[in-house]
């Protein structure tokens, strides 16, 4: 049998007359501030992975779980992106016109059977932006480009050399519109 080392016992401690508030995730932002004040940001806050060859069914269940609306498709082996896919893409009319492409009646192909990369958005179909950018725009520039491209989810890149992309971040139209929510009704009366 393996020695255990005593677990750490947690100190306590009072007397404190001054604490700081947390530099973290604001809950309201204005229309003026810096876009990366509405950007989750995978350079500090990990990414949620499904793999394409899940169902869709599976990777539902579990953003349910987890509490998000979007998942990353990820492949093991070359930890690349693949795309994205989101519950929308998988609740909406996404698996019904995979159906019909498969000509499901025929095939014995069901709703069940869909894997993740059968309905993904794939990466180069990605409406994106560089990181570069973000650094020189506000929270109003974002509602405006998610007005212009009916996106709900726009990747942050972030490009080495010219050429090598990186996911760093993510602007999520229902995070944006929440925070944003008290800002534009203020706007809305001026």
């Amino acid at each position: 049998m393996g020695l255990h080392k005593p677990a750490a016992v947690l100190q306590t401690f009072t007397g404190i007359t001054n604490i700081s508030v947390p530099d973290n995730e604001p809950w309201q932002i204005e229309l003026t501030d810096p876009a990366i004040s509405a950007m989750t940001d995978f350079r500090v806050s990990a990414l949620f992975r499904v793999s394409p060859e899940e169902t869709i069914e599976e990777a539902l269940h579990k953003m349910k779980v987890a509490g998000l609306r979007l998942g990353f498709v990820i492949d093991a082996k070359s930890e690349a992106i693949q795309g994205s896919i989101t519950s929308y893409d998988i609740m909406g009319e996404k698996p019904m016109r995979y159906l019909q492409s498969m000509g499901f009646s025929d095939s014995g192909v069901t709703h069940k059977d869909i894997l993740v990369k059968d309905i993904m958005d794939k990466v180069s179909d990605w409406v994106s932006v560089e990181m570069l950018n973000v650094n020189g725009c506000t929270v109003q520039s974002v509602l405006d480009l998610f007005q212009k491209t009916g996106r709900t989810h726009i990747p942050v890149l972030d490009t080495k050399a010219g050429k090598e992309h990186r996911l760093c971040g993510l602007f999520s139209s229902s995070k944006v519109l929440r925070l944003t929510e008290f800002a534009r009704r203020k706007a809305s009366k001026a």
